[in-house]
């Protein structure tokens, strides 16, 4: 397909016109950025993982009846979506403490919630997305309260799938981030979900030993950040295993010593 015009350059992605009127074209960079863009870095083959990745999540997620913007994967590094106005909201669920909460209330890292969190950030990088409640999103009419709604429990009812289909493959869907846009027909807007869902977004936590296999390897120097990724997509059965016979994925603890620091720093 025939590259357009580039509509928007993010720290993960770029934006292209699509071939038709209302649609997106994605493509996925290998970059990485951590501590609001301070940490820079690209982590080879990134792009392709989470296309394939979000992909695979978000076609998961439609059959139970989660509207999305996902229309078709084209390459290795490109897909179709629906083209939406993002709502300025990152939409954070939280099953385990880690990062931001463990550090702003003292919790330690790895302890259960009570239950399951919603938390509410204000999409500005140059204000660092602060965390807002219902109330800040209520007087800046951010969203309608219908639509946060909307937000809230599709946002639970993913979290029950995705904590069930990342347990079955021995990982524990610790928290993750979402985004929503609207899709308006006439007057009428009515909200979907939007952007990806990929190891870039998500922190997730080998059951069985803890191993991280998320960007959290980057963020904290922990090193092998590509293989990581690439145990991510080999358990949900999106790549083989080199090292394997058809059908087996690598296991992560017997391989530790192949892990390695594959995030290189970018020139400023």
């Amino acid at each position: 397909m025939a590259r357009r015009r580039q509509i928007y350059e993010g720290k993960a992605k770029i934006l292209y016109e699509g071939p038709e009127p209302g649609t997106i074209i994605q493509y996925f960079k290998d970059d990485a950025t951590a501590f609001n863009a301070e940490k820079k870095g690209t982590i080879n083959g990134k792009g392709v993982i989470n296309n394939r990745i979000s992909e695979y999540v978000f076609t998961r997620l439609s059959h139970i009846g989660i509207p999305t913007h996902f229309i078709r994967r084209l390459n290795m590094r490109e897909q179709l979506v629906r083209q939406v106005e993002i709502i300025p909201l990152e939409v954070v669920v939280r099953n385990v403490a880690a990062g931001s909460i463990s550090k702003r209330l003292g919790i330690e890292e790895g302890e259960p919630l009570p239950h399951t969190l919603i938390e509410y950030y204000y999409k500005d990088d140059a204000l660092g997305d602060p965390l807002v409640s219902e109330e800040h999103i209520a007087c800046f009419n951010w969203c309608s309260h219908e639509e946060l709604q909307d937000m809230s429990s599709m946002a639970i009812r993913i979290n029950d799938f995705l904590s069930g289909m990342f347990a079955a493959i021995d990982i524990r869907l610790v928290d993750f981030k979402l985004e929503f846009g609207r899709i308006w027909d006439g007057d009428y807007a009515r909200v979907i979900l939007a952007d990806e869902i990929s190891p870039d977004g998500c922190r997730l936590w080998d059951i069985n030993s803890g191993e991280k296999l998320d960007k959290d390897r980057f963020r904290r120097d922990l090193g092998g950040v590509e293989e990581a990724y690439r145990e991510v997509a080999r358990r949900l059965g999106l790549l083989q295993n080199e090292d394997s016979g058809p059908g087996e994925v690598l296991d992560l603890n017997a391989h530790r010593g192949r892990l390695r620091n594959t995030a290189k720093p970018v020139k400023k």
